[in-house]
């Protein structure tokens, strides 16, 4: 049997596109007029998808739209997906600071959010009666709170400043404190927003470690909205991907990372370079793809890329040469690589060729591809500078605990040994 702590049914939002509530006063009144006759709010009729890049044809919009899932005890659930896809609507829903338009929420369990920076707390107050604070919130008694006091600002590392106003606080220090209160307080269910990239590598390194622990061994769920894959492929035993407010997957959590690399490309990226004009020798195309083939300008670290380049040459151009060069988004010529036609041509013709990068090789960072096509020192036949762009992210080099820090081009994995 399924130990279901909570689930969302038919969760929709709508809001007013420039305005703050629902609405005017005659909107009220007339959704007023229709309540009082048992009849369905007329304006859950209307309003556009939850798309910001497109221009609005209606008044209302719909942050989330037909929310439906479940979580088990002891979950660890990954809500991922671009900015405005509705994930933080989602997690105020769950926690309660809003309420939905329509759809329902069954919990089995208390409630603890980390949604922002210093949520729930008295800037006022100082740290340590903000502990206490947020204990009674959550329905602890004072006695249970004292007995996880010191774990709290251990956790936290904030015990100098712990008897000061938290207004005084940074943010680093108000995630820290905010985080081991959330934790430690021992709710059945931790919701977590993007809050942690507040914080240095080494605290996320602890969090993260702190919520495995909690959801492991306390049985525990946690629901954990991040853009840091790494972060969501280390922790998540499951993960949902939004996308305009709807979910479009839902399942493991390496598929969700793949599916929502696939489909949500950096806009202004290109992908794909074509000239079908080609007369006599010169590209005629030149692609990023994935393991399947598919066009993509964002990729994991841990992913296969490969370069499909098709190339018209012409008889007097057999001992030219095909290369291409990466440079990152800092300048940096990163690597060059090319080849002589004639060790693998010996007719002219239409050809289409396939590089593969080596892979878990390129460090999270963005990316651009030269390409040229020569015959050294004699003739540049075709040049095409910077006209393939792709991102590389963070899903499993760990890398991201160094956040601060330069950590180069490429990942080598040169050979080690133990001599002594």
């Amino acid at each position: 049997m399924k130990d279901i702590i909570l689930k969302a049914e038919n969760l929709s939002k709508q809001y007013r596109l420039g305005l703050v509530g629902t609405g005017t006063l005659s909107h009220d009144l007339n959704r007023w007029w229709h309540e009082i006759r048992g009849k369905e709010n007329p304006y859950l009729k209307i309003g556009d998808t939850n798309d910001r890049s497109t221009k609005a044809e209606s008044d209302y919009v719909w942050a989330l739209q037909d929310i439906n899932f479940e979580v088990e005890r002891g979950e660890v659930l990954g809500i991922i997906g671009k900015n405005g896809a509705g994930k933080s609507t989602l997690l105020k829903i769950l926690s309660k600071v809003t309420a939905p338009t329509t759809g329902s929420i069954k919990y089995n369990g208390r409630i603890a959010s980390l949604l922002e920076v210093g949520t729930g707390f008295n800037g006022e107050m100082t740290g340590r009666e903000n502990i206490f604070l947020n204990g009674a919130i959550l329905g602890m008694t004072k006695k249970e709170i004292a007995s996880k006091l010191d774990e709290i600002i251990e956790f936290s590392g904030c015990e100098r400043y712990i008897d000061t106003p938290v207004k005084r606080y940074s943010s680093g220090m108000y995630v820290r404190l905010a985080f081991a209160v959330a934790a430690f307080l021992e709710p059945d269910i931790l919701i977590i927003d993007e809050v942690l990239a507040v914080g240095d590598a080494e605290f996320q390194k602890k969090a993260i470690g702190k919520m495995q622990d909690i959801s492991r061994q306390g049985g525990r769920t946690v629901l954990f909205v991040s853009h840091n894959m790494a972060a969501v492929k280390q922790l998540c035993t499951k993960a949902i991907v939004l996308e305009n407010g709807s979910v479009v997957f839902e399942g493991n959590t390496n598929a969700g990372i793949e599916y929502y690399l696939q489909t949500n490309q950096y806009e202004g990226y290109i992908g794909q370079y074509i000239n079908e004009g080609v007369e006599e020798s010169g590209f005629v195309s030149l692609a990023l793809v994935d393991k399947n083939d598919t066009v993509r300008t964002e990729f994991g670290f841990d992913e296969p890329i490969a370069i499909k380049i098709k190339a018209k040459v012409a008889e007097q151009h057999l001992n030219a040469h095909l290369g291409f060069r990466v440079v990152d988004r800092n300048e940096r010529v990163i690597f060059t690589s090319e080849m002589k036609l004639v060790t693998e041509i010996d007719n002219a013709g239409l050809y289409e060729f396939k590089v593969k990068l080596p892979e878990q090789f390129l460090v999270p960072n963005k990316f651009k591809l030269t390409f040229g096509f020569h015959l050294p020192n004699v003739e540049l036949i075709d040049y095409q500078e910077e006209c393939l762009f792709f991102e590389i992210v963070e899903t499993g080099s760990n890398l991201h605990m160094y956040s601060n820090s330069d950590y180069g081009c490429v990942f080598v994995d040169c050979c080690w040994n133990l001599i002594k």
